[in-house]
């Protein structure tokens, strides 16, 4: 990473590992600037599989259809019980969230929609102008790359987001993508 980027608008999902990964680039970059925390940026919500590992939703379901809910656009897995200790409903964090925002389950299209509300909303005004750097998640990331690459349904299913290593996109105020590069160069692909 090169540390001499300036940063003028930090996002975050409401999730401690965002959270977290966002502190240790302030760190490097030596600027601890207050950053945004957005639920709208969380991880996708899996439903009846949240707080399963791979291998335990493979062997409640078949790794077929993990792999399918996982990658797939438009299904949800099972709602999750709102009695259930992982139910958003039921984690501190989420208390500054309106209940009627707090979904059961999720699919890519929900979380795609969720994220790139808020990104139309309360980011994109700031694209050509500012420097902006989002620390979120997987799936949020990838309705974010579906949105700014204009990717098809099939193509997003099929899109690797790489763990830990950042994306610089350079674009004009239009969301016209200059170009794309992945800061550790070993790693990408």
């Amino acid at each position: 990473l090169d540390s001499k980027i300036k940063i003028d608008y930090y996002y975050s999902s409401i999730q401690l590992r965002a959270i977290k990964t966002l502190k240790i680039i302030q760190k490097f970059l030596n600027d601890e600037k207050e950053f945004i925390k957005a639920w709208q940026l969380n991880e996708r919500h899996y439903g009846s599989l949240t707080g399963l590992n791979k291998i335990e939703m493979a062997k409640k379901l078949g790794n077929e259809k993990v792999h399918q809910l996982r990658r797939s656009w438009n299904l949800r897995p099972d709602p999750l019980s709102k009695e259930s200790k992982f139910h958003p409903l039921n984690i501190d964090i989420y208390k500054e969230v309106p209940n009627k925002n707090i979904p059961d389950t999720e699919s890519l299209k929900d979380t795609y929609f969720r994220v790139i509300n808020f990104f139309e909303n309360d980011i994109k005004s700031k694209i050509g102008r500012e420097n902006i750097l989002i620390s979120a998640h997987g799936n949020s990331i990838r309705a974010l790359c579906k949105y700014l690459f204009k990717l098809d349904e099939n193509q997003i299913t099929k899109l690797e987001i790489p763990t830990g290593n950042p994306l610089l996109i350079n674009s004009n105020k239009d969301l016209k993508i200059i170009d794309c590069k992945y800061l550790d160069k070993e790693r990408a692909k």
